[in-house]
């Protein structure tokens, strides 16, 4: 998984779970209740919050901009790129994946044996 996704968990988990659906990914109970939640530590939530609250206050900057527009690979800005990639490795360190965070075949391995 190449470092400019944004969302690397969610979709390692996502694309070899669950499937696609036209574009569109599929959720139902089966997966969202079974997805492997772990339980950070309070330094490790912290930074979480911190850095999801980023995400938000960056996309902030952009009223005008549709999600579409801010999440499109080849114009995705800079600054929401850049927290995003600081929201995958703090969740990435809850997980215990700090040394694997873009490699796909990893994290999906480790998703589902948690």
């Amino acid at each position: 998984m190449s470092e400019c996704n944004a969302l690397s968990f969610r979709n390692v988990d996502e694309f070899n779970s669950y499937g696609l659906d036209k574009s569109d990914y599929r959720y139902s109970p089966s997966v969202y209740y079974n997805f492997p939640f772990v339980e950070p530590t309070a330094e490790q939530k912290r930074l979480i919050e911190q850095s999801a609250q980023k995400i938000l206050d960056v996309r902030s900057k952009y009223p005008d901009a549709t999600l579409a527009d801010l999440y499109d690979e080849l114009t995705m800005p800079a600054d929401l790129r850049l927290a995003h990639k600081k929201n995958d490795r703090a969740v990435a360190a809850a997980y215990g994946f700090e040394n694997i965070l873009y490699d796909e075949p990893k994290i999906y391995e480790r998703l589902t044996k948690v």
